[in-house]
């Protein structure tokens, strides 16, 4: 049973979508509706793909393990099964995405270490979700220690389990409610002020978060409204927030957590 053109033509920017050519795809669909090996003359004739391009787009279907080649005279053609063709195609997408990857972390990584990057800017991020997903990124990337300043409710549910797994060192200062279940590990030591400041008071969500001494997460916000947060690298603002941590610690009667 025969395709009309409309099916033929999505089928085509499917496969232009895998990387094909609009000949590419044309020729490829064209070997699949003939029974048997066929001639160049022939796929001509069934896919519209001009005579003087049949032969380089062939070649460059096998290439891409789309089309067998006989070894006979005249040169017959048989497309792979789609089952085979598709499956070479997508590892070969993926195999490209990763080598991408490679070399683009590489350029990263050489401008983050030689340049500014993003250390001058401070990043604005709103939403639960949004600040979730960003925190969940630091802790996993943290390379030698946290500091938080935060609700335990709003910190032991998302944090402490990354930091467990990773053996983190983390410095946790927060409220002490008498419902609060505390699940800490060795290397986690929890600071509990006489007179908890606001991030670990009313605010449910709010939080400071100084990740290796040279990133800072700020998360401001309650349970009632939408919670927005700054991230920032800038020296200045690492700097700040430092001082605000050693204020802490000094001068609210910081004590450590009785077990």
């Amino acid at each position: 049973m025969s395709q009309n053109s409309e099916d033929i033509s999505a089928i085509r920017e499917y496969l232009k979508s895998l990387g094909l050519t609009k000949y590419e795809a044309l020729v490829y669909i064209a070997l699949l509706r003939v029974d048997g090996p066929s001639a160049a003359t022939e796929i001509h004739e069934i896919s519209g793909v001009p005579r003087a391009s049949v032969y380089p787009v062939l070649d460059r279907l096998a290439q891409k393990n789309l089309v067998n080649i006989s070894n006979t005279t005249p040169k017959q053609f048989r497309a792979t099964p789609p089952d085979e063709g598709i499956t070479s195609l997508m590892k070969g997408i993926e195999k490209d995405a990763e080598l991408s990857k490679e070399a683009l972390n590489k350029i990263y990584q050489k401008k983050t270490e030689t340049g500014r990057g993003n250390q001058e800017l401070i990043w604005s991020i709103s939403g639960m979700e949004n600040i979730l997903n960003k925190l969940s990124d630091l802790t996993s990337d943290i390379e030698s220690d946290l500091r938080a300043l935060c609700n335990w409710q709003f910190f032991g549910p998302y944090i402490a389990d990354t930091l467990e797994e990773k053996k983190i060192k983390a410095v946790i200062i927060t409220n002490s409610p008498d419902n609060s279940v505390f699940q800490t590990y060795e290397g986690m030591e929890i600071l509990i002020p006489e007179h908890p400041p606001e991030p670990i008071g009313k605010g449910d969500i709010s939080g400071v978060f100084i990740i290796d001494s040279k990133r800072v997460l700020v998360i401001m916000g309650t349970t009632d409204l939408t919670p927005t947060a700054l991230y920032s690298e800038s020296p200045g603002f690492v700097r700040f927030f430092n001082s605000y941590w050693e204020f802490i610690q000094t001068h609210l009667g910081v004590h450590h957590r009785q077990e």
